[in-house]
């Protein structure tokens, strides 16, 4: 038995563990590696293993950086069934296809400059009818029941808390006689947070993936979120500026709805239109209504009371065409933008960032982890100037990031989960995160007295 780590290691994006059991090979995630862009497009477009080879693919989340890259592996002649649980397997489908779109749109938009230059024109990284190819692979898995993978691979999901239908994946092993239980947390949630369930903990695992995304950081209390949104909400109505939130289509722009959706009707902010500028957004919010089986009490109790709706109200306005998105950066504030992608490095909101970053009396408001050398991580860092479909822009715009809407858990509450595991895994393998956030997390397992961490490199592979 042996894993190899072609992805997110010493890094946060491009999720992809090679798992070799019995002759066979399975692909725990495969993701979109996201940051600078030609180390990114060439990671992307030639994949480190041979897709033919790898008997199936199971996958703990919809997050584009840990399921994007399929219709690559796809389109690469991999051919076997894709594991997720049901509303990941749902949430695909829009994902996806978004995905394709945006690669293809951003693809003909850069190549008019390029025509113009007379260089050569580029090709997308997947098209829609890549994805239509991928999604009759998907084999959907509820939660708490075992299924095959392959010979001597047995895994069941249990809710990882992080996102709709996020899954940490328990893969029971065997060869030579020998049995092994490991555990893979894919990204791990917090608990309290607005609608979906808090994360599971999981028995009896030998060997432990965990990730490092916060892993030498604490958050804010979830509790005190409201109150940051108010003020920076009261002082863009001030100045009649636009607030512009960058949110994962996924998870984000919902909670961050049911946030304004308090402050609005309690009257703590006053009237102003809000524009959810995601066609994903649009269709992943219809996905979240599809999947009881994944919200807390207090969701459910909500989205059976006819008089609520937890996913929006009469404020909010979802846009799905082009031409009215467009037309949003000709408005006046103050109004509120959410748009994706999350982490600024591609679809609408990079029109909207184009349009509106050099006037000071918008905002942006950072509600997720921005990965290193993104456009988000970026804005987040304060750059004087940030490049933007190639050309350079004048960051005048206030710059607010809030760590506590993060759907990620903290050092702290990653090293309570382990904690609460009923059996010490003999070996920890950190992944997904930076490097520096890696080691520390380590150190801190380490200190928890746990035999032995490591902290894979990409590429390394490892005799389980």
């Amino acid at each position: 038995m042996r894993i190899t780590f072609w992805g997110a290691a010493r890094t946060v994006t491009g999720s992809r563990h090679l798992l070799e059991v019995q002759g066979r090979e399975i692909l725990l995630d495969c993701g979109l590696v996201q940051g600078r862009r030609e180390e990114a497009e060439a990671r992307n477009r030639h994949l480190p293993f041979e897709a033919t080879d790898v008997a199936a693919v199971v996958l703990s989340h919809a997050h584009i950086d840990h399921s994007g890259n399929l219709p690559s592996l796809v389109k690469s002649g991999f051919e076997g069934p894709i594991h997720a649980t049901r509303a990941t397997a749902g949430l695909l489908d829009p994902m996806l296809h978004d995905s394709a779109h945006i690669q293809e749109r951003d693809v003909e938009f850069v190549n008019k400059r390029r025509a113009r230059k007379k260089q050569p024109q580029k090709q997308p990284l997947y098209t829609q009818a890549d994805v239509e190819r991928t999604l009759p692979l998907l084999m959907s898995q509820r939660y708490g029941t075992p299924f095959a993978v392959s010979a001597g691979v047995t895994a069941c999901f249990r809710d990882a808390g992080h996102i709709l239908g996020s899954a940490i994946t328990v893969l029971d092993l065997e060869e030579g006689g020998r049995r092994l239980r490991l555990a893979f947390t894919g990204d791990l949630g917090r608990d309290h947070l607005p609608i979906i369930r808090d994360p599971e903990t999981v028995a009896d695992v030998d060997v432990l993936m965990i990730e490092s995304t916060y892993g030498n950081r604490r958050h804010a209390v979830v509790a005190e979120v409201t109150g940051t949104v108010e003020r920076l909400l009261n002082r863009a109505h001030e100045r009649r500026g636009k607030v512009i939130i960058p949110a994962f289509a996924v998870g984000r722009t919902q909670e961050i709805v049911t946030v304004l959706k308090e402050l609005f009707e309690s009257g703590r902010v006053p009237a102003m239109p809000v524009y959810v500028d995601s066609p994903l957004a649009v269709n992943v919010t219809e996905v979240f209504r599809e999947h009881e089986e994944c919200f807390d009490e207090e969701t459910l109790a909500l989205l059976h009371d006819e008089q609520t709706d937890p996913f929006g109200f009469r404020r909010i306005h979802y846009v799905r065409d082009v031409e009215e998105s467009k037309g949003l950066n000709a408005q006046e504030g103050p109004m509120i933008i959410i748009s994706a992608s999350g982490m600024c490095e591609a679809g609408r909101i990079l029109h909207h960032l184009r349009n509106n970053i050099e006037d000071p009396r918008n905002q942006v408001l950072i509600i997720g982890f921005q990965a290193e050398h993104t456009l988000g991580r970026k804005l987040v860092e304060g750059w004087d100037e940030v490049p933007i479909f190639g050309e350079r822009f004048n960051l005048r715009a206030e710059v607010t990031t809030i760590d506590a809407f993060s759907a990620h858990a903290d050092q702290q509450e990653l090293l309570t989960w382990v904690d609460g595991l009923s059996k010490r895994p003999r070996k920890v393998f950190v992944v997904h995160g930076e490097e520096e956030q890696s080691l520390a997390f380590a150190a801190s397992l380490e200190e928890q007295g746990l035999p032995e961490v490591i902290v894979p490199e990409l590429g390394q592979s490892f005799v389980l």
